[in-house]
């Protein structure tokens, strides 16, 4: 039984069944949230708001998407709040109906998913493990000579890298396709307000950035994020949107952690510091590691003597109550890829301790070649 049995990392209920034991028994490098849990005000709006269920959540998220045009400078009615980034994304392939998305792959596989729900084709920008999986420019200019919409994620996932800022230009002056940027992981990189297109979405029919809360603020049972577009876009698209999309909750949350200024700056600190390090120290395993920008997670390759392993690896790790993620499951990578999210430091000591011995054990035995490798 695979980990990733529904596509996603995260599956504590899997590796119960698969592993045995409770799901609060693993430690999980195979889902990428804020390690330091959700912040302080998420448990007082659970204590002090449960008696306001009784009533209906506001359809329309007006509080939040007023505390979200405030926090990023951004017009409210450019805000289309949604239950989770995966609806959002799903929602904006439905609407636009591009017969033909250009993926950047590997890539996060909710994308290709939403195009096929969608009945269109992808026309795959194939990304390099040579150029650290980053967007080049010639294969997106043929892409946006012959798609409809071109969608990336700012910084991609699993790879963690950026999208340069003159080929985002680009993109975005094209005639032809339209641009969809996921920024669900930019909030870890410190230049997030540099970087971000919410303000170029905001003012621009042809151009979409969709935002996760969830991962920042580790609160993805809530399921909460957001998209920003032109006015007459978040129109279009709230008119398919399903009704009560987004619960009272998550409503309320939302506009909690959005003042949880210390926390998030706490988050950077210790990102900024955590990531180099466990990074080098991956590559004193023998692993490879691509560099990324600065989201919470790394994309590493299994020295060649271990090539084509990381099924075997995730099974012994899960073993000793470790989960990573098998990247073979992005198009692109084969089973010599593995992503690891980046956790505190006596996390990550733990985990290094346990690979460290567990690529020990298989370099010491046998393994014969596996086809399609």
């Amino acid at each position: 039984m695979t980990l990733e049995r529904y596509g996603h990392g995260g599956d504590l209920q899997t590796a119960a069944e698969t592993f045995g034991g409770s799901p609060e028994h693993f430690l999980d490098y195979s889902s990428n949230m804020n390690p330091f849990g959700p912040p302080p005000s998420v448990e007082r709006v659970l204590r002090e708001r449960w008696r306001d269920i009784a009533g209906y959540p506001d359809p329309a998220v007006r509080e939040l998407r007023g505390k979200l045009a405030a926090h990023y400078g951004i017009p409210a009615e450019s805000i289309l709040v949604g239950n989770g980034a995966a609806e959002l994304i799903d929602l904006l392939v439905r609407v636009l109906k591009p017969g033909v998305t250009a993926l950047a792959q590997p890539a996060f596989v909710e994308y290709e998913e939403a195009v096929a729900h969608a009945g269109g084709d992808v026309h795959t920008i194939p990304l390099r493990a040579g150029d650290d999986f980053t967007l080049q420019s010639q294969p997106l200019e043929h892409a946006l000579a012959v798609s409809d919409l071109v969608f990336l994620g700012h910084p991609n996932n699993p790879s963690g890298a950026l999208v340069p800022q003159p080929l985002l230009e680009l993109a975005a002056s094209s005639e032809g396709a339209m641009l969809a940027l996921d920024e669900a992981f930019l909030d870890f990189v410190p230049e997030e307000r540099q970087l971000t297109w919410m303000r170029r979405a905001a003012a621009s029919p042809r151009l979409f950035v969709v935002r996760s809360m969830t991962k920042f603020y580790a609160i993805p049972g809530v399921r909460l994020g957001f998209l920003v577009a032109h006015p007459d876009r978040i129109r279009e698209l709230k008119e398919r949107q399903v009704p009560w999309s987004v619960n009272a909750f998550a409503q309320w949350i939302g506009c909690a952690v959005l003042d949880e200024a210390g926390y998030a700056a706490r988050t950077l600190r210790w990102l900024q510091d955590e990531r180099p390090w466990f990074a080098a120290a991956l590559g004193g395993l023998g692993l490879r590691v691509v560099p990324g920008a600065a989201a919470n997670f790394l994309l590493c390759r299994l020295p060649d003597e271990l090539a084509g392993r990381v099924p075997e690896l995730q099974r012994r790790l899960g073993g000793r109550g470790v989960l990573i993620r098998d990247a073979s499951r992005f198009a692109g990578l084969d089973k010599s890829w593995l992503r690891l999210a980046v956790k505190l430091r006596a996390d990550n000591e733990r985990l290094l301790a346990a690979l460290g011995e567990t690529l020990q054990a298989m370099r010491d035995e046998p393994h014969p070649k596996e086809d399609g490798r």
